[in-house]
């Protein structure tokens, strides 16, 4: 493993102080999320494991978080004109949860082919859902003229201050229920999560490891992060859609570059294995996301033996249709 490259001379964008001034905001609509250690999951392990339960928001991943906040600091001029964001899923529907609770016009571009699931969910949130692009990255590009045409605030997934602030209440609440964590596994997109959970780890104990968790099969932000360079991919192959970016994302990896120790790649398969097993000792449903911090811990088992290690299930949104292939891997 590659140690990161700090950059000395980029001042961070988000602040342990910008997290405390979301969680007001953010906790006023979401209850924490449950911290539990599963003793079958510690067994396998070796060590002492904690799923922070992120599939159990309303709309079952953790970004609903930072939409919170960022929805509900928008100004008047802002709410009127409404907002537009690009999404595989969990973005999509954290903003239409946010919107809707707020009175705010929500239209989400999604790559064509995305998980049904998280379109009919958009959807039933009360967003307009628009199909675009054979991945997120032609997605994103769509959205941009749309933005042209409409107007309306474009709310990036992870160059946002606000949304990143937001998700820093997950890390705040494993810190109040657990003090001491020697590892903190974050799944890695374009690295949202990551980044906020580096800002409250750093400022409430910094000997805390937090470790990001990428697909091997789109990886270019752990390279971007080792490199000190900006990778990208021209495809990706990958079943989980919230790891499937191909472009980095400035904000994020800077504040990563800063902060995180260290990162890991996981393969397909291994991302159904722990998604099969999240299954078995939980019965929680976990997407390829939220299952691949526990692929990271079985992948490197012998590096956490004995540790306090947490381990976001940042989502639960699993398209049905994978489950008989998850259930191949018990």
């Amino acid at each position: 493993m590659e140690p990161h490259r700090p950059l000395t001379h980029r001042p961070l964008t988000v602040s342990y102080d910008d997290v405390l001034e979301a969680l007001p905001r953010v906790h006023a609509v979401l209850q924490p999320t449950l911290l539990r250690n599963w003793p079958g999951l510690s067994s396998l392990l070796g060590c002492e494991l904690h799923l922070k339960h992120e599939n159990h928001q309303p709309v079952g991943a953790f970004k609903v978080r930072g939409g919170i906040n960022l929805v509900g600091t928008l100004n008047d001029a802002e709410r009127r004109a409404g907002i537009l964001g690009v999404s595989t899923g969990n973005h999509g529907q954290s903003l239409a949860f946010a919107a809707r609770h707020f009175g705010v016009h929500c239209a989400i571009v999604v790559p064509k082919g995305n998980n049904p699931d998280k379109n009919r969910a958009i959807q039933q949130l009360g967003a307009e859902l628009i199909e675009h692009g054979r991945d997120f990255d032609e997605a994103r590009e769509f959205v941009s003229e749309l933005q042209r045409q409409r107007g309306g605030r474009y709310v990036h997934s992870a160059n946002e201050p606000k949304l990143i602030a937001g998700v820093g209440s997950l890390a705040w609440e494993v810190f109040e229920v657990l003090p001491d964590p020697d590892v903190i596994l974050v799944p890695i997109g374009l690295g949202s999560g990551a980044s906020a959970a580096c800002v409250v780890a750093k400022h409430r104990r910094p000997e805390t490891q937090v470790i990001g968790v990428q697909a091997a099969n789109a990886s270019a932000v752990v390279r971007s992060w080792r490199s000190g360079a900006h990778e990208t991919d021209l495809s990706i192959h990958t079943w989980a859609e919230g790891l499937a970016t191909r472009v980095p994302a400035d904000l994020t990896l800077g504040i990563m570059r800063e902060l995180m120790d260290d990162a890991i790649l996981v393969s397909e398969d291994e991302m159904r294995r722990a998604a099969a097993l999240i299954l078995k000792h939980t019965h929680n449903l976990a997407e390829g996301a939220g299952a691949a911090t526990l692929a990271a811990a079985l992948q490197q088992r012998e590096r956490f033996i004995g540790k306090k290690v947490v381990a976001v299930l940042s989502g639960g949104n699993l398209d049905l249709a994978q489950v008989p292939v998850i259930l191949d891997f018990l």
